[in-house]
């Protein structure tokens, strides 16, 4: 049976979710919901930075996301240093996507959410190994399709949290013509940058995906959301790996998000 590299490659993504080195190896190679940053209260002075401890009590845990399990994030989150863009504009959007938070936080935590997919009574129990090429990618992608969430909570002193989100709208607009990326020393391009509708949480959002179209299996984009909640943000990533190979069109998990944000009210 033969089997792409390019479907090896995310199998292992799915594996270790955030990687931008496997996620660019699958192609080879206003207001709430615009994205304004100017907030509702942003003439109010920022609290005092929440701690570790804080933030672990706030951030979802399982049993808060119905239909999700929910956990450590598989190979934890990159340092920062490791996550470059060759446009140093372009690194808090390179950054928001493998689960770093934008400017110098106080403090951070994170968790990922699994989306558990209900056993279909048709499946059969056969074997991946005793299918077909054709039928074994079939079967991979359906295996794959589920939304994979990374949520981090970053908490800022003064107007870190304010900035930190303008970082990121501010890179969404500067790079919207693509950009190149790195991590642990793999390299990737990502062609376009666009904004997205945002969740409408929070205090102000900014929500936006990029893709990568260099390769065989075309556009596979990624999506993700920065949500300010006083002087904390929310950090969401949602990778759907049998999603992009289908093209079957996914956005950043509502149920988690959703979750997220009742916790931080």
């Amino acid at each position: 049976m033969k089997r792409s590299s390019g479907v090896r490659l995310c199998a292992t993504a799915a594996v270790s979710a955030l990687s931008l080195a496997l996620i660019t190896g699958c192609s080879d190679g206003g207001s709430k919901d615009s994205g304004d940053t100017s907030g509702k209260d942003g003439s109010k002075p920022a609290a005092k930075a929440l701690s570790a401890a804080e933030l672990k009590k706030l951030i979802i845990a399982q049993g808060d996301v119905p239909g999700h399990k929910v956990g450590a994030v598989e190979g934890g989150i990159p340092d920062k240093s490791k996550v470059t863009s060759e446009d140093a504009k372009c690194e808090p959007v390179l950054r928001a996507f493998t689960g770093i938070a934008p400017g110098d936080p106080a403090a951070h935590t994170d968790r990922m959410a699994t989306e558990e997919k209900k056993k279909d009574p048709t499946d059969d129990a056969t074997s991946l190994d005793d299918l077909e090429s054709g039928e074994f990618e079939d079967a991979l992608n359906k295996s794959m399709d589920l939304d994979v969430t990374v949520v981090t909570l970053a908490s800022y002193d003064g107007d870190g949290a304010e900035q930190g989100l303008k970082s990121v709208s501010d890179a969404v607009k500067a790079c919207a013509g693509g950009f190149a990326g790195e991590q642990d020393g793999e390299k990737g391009t990502f062609t376009k940058v666009a904004e997205e509708k945002s969740s409408g949480t929070g205090d102000e959002s900014v929500a936006f995906t990029a893709v990568n179209d260099a390769g065989k299996d075309g556009a596979l984009p990624l999506h993700a959301e920065v949500v300010r909640h006083g002087n904390t943000l929310a950090v969401y990533t949602t990778i759907n790996i049998g999603a992009m190979m289908t093209k079957k069109a996914y956005t950043v998990s509502a149920p988690v998000v959703k979750a997220q944000a009742a916790k931080l009210k």
